[in-house]
């Protein structure tokens, strides 16, 4: 692989302009695409195999006009203090809402007048409509979500306390600021690493490249694939760290590469050929870890995962292609003036920061891992309460009018109100009569404990199937409304399904808990087999798997004490405390897994190569921190800067990821890594890089260290033709 690496890397420094004009065409093609394409997305989070899925699908099928996956308003109205709703005059406002809210808006599916429907609290003085749309809540036109406030605006002056919540009242996540102030970190990263403006451009330059052709896929694929509309912001996200960080590695390899007295066109063949072959295994850990989420079996977490890992493989080109074409034009200005000197003074026999930190770990190797480990453990104690959950309007702040319409209507109408459980009746299913069928339901249902209400069925036109909407005593959130949900589903028979927010999101963080096992079990073999084929060792992977672990058993912890426990919560925005995101989790996994390899790949790879040239384990490991541990800080450093940049979102999702993220880079690179790693080399000796036999006969030399190189040492050597 070296020797291919090393090829493409002097070609593309060679035909530079060409390869440049490529990215140029590629970058305008795809962005022509995404201009003209519809980037609205789809939110449908649709989970195959649950019930509450089949319930779903059962209801869009035989009830089409309930629009069950379309968006929906509740707008609550509330009478001044020792006045009714029902009031002539406060009834008017109500009714002229409930006219505003359906006249001639196509998007609206139907509006239902509380007077007429019962939506009034048993005091008289709340009423609530409900509105149903045909679109989703990001494909809602601005018309109707301007009918919405405006309702809202003329109740609060007809004298009426007046909010609005539910799907309609979403926000479509902020893009393009958490992008700018994660590169603008990373510039500065970047320049006080490189000391050169060029240098610390050009990983910039070509990470934006590469993201903005794999965003701009997706953009052009969205309404093709019915990707989510927080899909490219993750991809994104994602795509600009690995992207920085793949250039960073082959640039700072390409400037020893000149410090060794090496033709810039040799140099930038040397450092693909050595550094690229890192950045290849990296990015495959990433692309692995990513397209392994089509495990878990929920197609919108399969797309997000599948559409963030084409950005990484776009990423990993670009660092092949791109990043030498560029170095072809940049010419000596890759070395800023303090850079050249540090080249003259470079023998000088004086230890730099990763060589006196090596040292300092190999001479108290059992003391420095014991205190990480347990540093570790103690941060990921949070995560053995780590509970899941779907956003709703309670989980908003407080200061909202989702969340002052979610308490409202729990105060006047009971908190079951804000999560009802649908449950149908499939009479096709046992070939009975579904209105008798929906009796003895209903009347069962009515008998268990903390049911407030049972309404009375609704009946398909066929007569097939029935809908019976249960209301609890509790709220979603509340564990006797679950208890309820699996009571139900335990005393009812097989043609009696329960779906809803509260059946949704138990039944996807069960499906998501279940998969967590394979989808680790998948994830960590493969790589685990990567890395062995990459190190020629048994022990090197098997470390570098439970760091990993220790890394995300930590992040985790580190989200539930913040997300869900509130602790330091203000200083990062966070006005709300709530359960965490269903997906969150095990998507976090799979990130945090394949950057995890990243800095294993890029620092371990340097001292493997240090033993095969015949260094002792302990010299080969400070070799690895002298050449690596600037570059992989500088790396972390950035990743945790593009990551952290995420943290202003106002999507849960995103600030959850960007937070998860930024902590889990900063815990395996620093922790992990830096400290961890050096260590168990360090009690391990020689037996670190054991290898059976039989295994390394039958393994394929990969020549991750470049040892195929030593041919092309002479700079002054004829061309290698491709």
């Amino acid at each position: 692989m070296a020797t291919f690496l090393y090829r493409l890397g002097r070609l593309s420094f060679r035909r530079r302009r060409l390869v440049a004009l490529l990215w140029v065409a590629l970058l305008a093609a795809v962005g022509i695409g995404a201009a003209s394409a519809n980037t609205t997305g789809s939110n449908d989070v649709s989970i195959p195999g649950t019930e509450a899925q089949k319930a779903f699908d059962l209801l869009h099928e035989r009830f089409p006009g309930l629009n069950a996956d379309g968006a929906q308003a509740n707008v609550v109205f509330r009478a001044p203090t020792g006045e009714k709703i029902t009031a002539t005059r406060n009834k008017a406002a109500v009714e002229a809402a409930v006219a505003e809210l359906g006249d001639g808006n196509k998007q609206v599916a139907g509006v239902v007048d509380p007077f007429k429907a019962g939506a009034v609290s048993r005091d008289g003085t709340t009423a609530y409509i409900t509105v149903g749309y045909d679109v989703q809540f990001n494909q809602m036109s601005d018309a109707s979500k301007d009918t919405l406030h405006e309702v809202l605006d003329d109740g609060r002056h007809a004298g009426l306390t007046a909010e609005a919540g539910g799907t309609a009242m979403a926000e479509l996540p902020e893009t393009g600021s958490a992008e700018i102030i994660g590169i603008a970190l990373a510039a500065l990263v970047l320049v006080i690493t490189f000391g050169s403006l060029v240098a610390a451009g050009l990983p910039l330059l070509t990470a934006v490249v590469g993201v903005g052709v794999g965003v701009a896929s997706i953009m052009s694929l969205t309404e093709v694939l019915d990707l989510s509309s927080t899909t490219p912001t993750l991809a994104s996200m994602i795509g600009i760290a690995v992207g920085i960080d793949y250039a960073l590695f082959v640039v700072s390899r390409y400037r020893a590469e000149l410090a060794e007295g090496r033709e810039r066109e040799e140099a930038a063949g040397h450092a693909v050929g050595t550094a690229g072959s890192a950045v290849v295994f990296a990015g495959l850990t990433v692309v692995i870890a990513l397209a392994g989420l089509a495990v878990v079996n929920i197609p919108s977490l399969t797309k997000m995962g599948l559409a963030a890992a084409g950005t990484v493989a776009i990423a990993v080109i670009v660092a092949l292609t791109l990043v030498p074409a560029l170095l072809g034009f940049a010419g000596k200005r890759v070395h800023g003036r303090k850079a050249r000197e540090n080249v003259r003074h470079q023998d000088d026999g004086k230890p730099n920061m990763g060589t006196r930190w090596a040292r300092f770990v190999l001479r108290r190797p059992v003391a420095v891992l014991v205190s990480a480990v347990v540093a570790l453990a103690v941060v990921a104690i949070p995560a053995a309460s780590l509970k899941m959950g779907l956003p709703g309007d309670g989980d908003q702040p407080t200061s909202t009018t989702q969340r002052k319409a979610y308490d409202m209507l729990a105060e006047s109408f009971g908190p079951g109100v804000n999560g009802p459980l649908l449950v149908t009746v499939d009479a096709t299913a046992d070939g009975g009569d579904v209105r008798t069928e929906a009796g003895e339901v209903s009347r069962t249902i009515g008998g268990l404990k903390d049911v407030a209400a049972v309404t009375p069925a609704t009946f398909d036109k066929a007569g097939r199937t029935a809908i019976l909407t249960v209301i609890p005593k509790t709220s979603p959130d509340s564990t006797r409304t679950e208890d309820l949900l699996s009571s139900i589903r335990d005393r009812t028979g097989d043609n009696v399904m329960v779906t809803g927010f509260t059946a949704m999101k138990v039944d996807v963080s069960e499906k998501l808990t279940g998969a967590l096992a394979p989808y680790l079990a998948l994830v960590v073999g493969l790589a685990f087999l990567l890395l062995i084929l990459v190190f020629r060792s048994v022990l090197v992977p098997l470390k570098a798997a439970l760091g990993f672990l220790l890394s995300v058993l930590a992040s985790l912890g580190a989200v539930v004490a913040v997300f869900q426990w509130g602790w330091a919560a203000d200083l990062i925005g966070v006005e709300q405390t709530s359960p965490i995101m269903s997906m969150m989790p095990i998507f976090m996994v799979g990130v945090v897994f394949g950057l995890a390899m990243d800095y294993e790949v890029f620092l371990v790879t340097r001292m493997r190569e240090a033993h095969v040239h015949g260094e002792s384990p302990r010299e080969a490991v400070v070799t690895g921190f002298r050449h690596g541990a600037r570059v992989v800080t500088a790396a972390a450093v950035i990743m945790i800067s593009v990551f952290a940049g995420f943290i202003g979102s106002n999507e849960a999702m995103v600030k959850m990821i960007g937070f998860g993220l930024a902590f889990a880079v900063f815990v395996d690179a620093f922790v992990v890594r830096m400290t961890i790693v050096p260590a168990v080399l360090a009690l391990l000796g020689d037996r670190a890089w054991w290898l059976p036999k039989w295994l390394d006969r039958s393994l394929p030399d990969v020549d991750v260290e470049g040892a195929a190189l030593a041919e092309h040492a002479d700079p002054r050597q004829e061309l290698t033709r491709v």
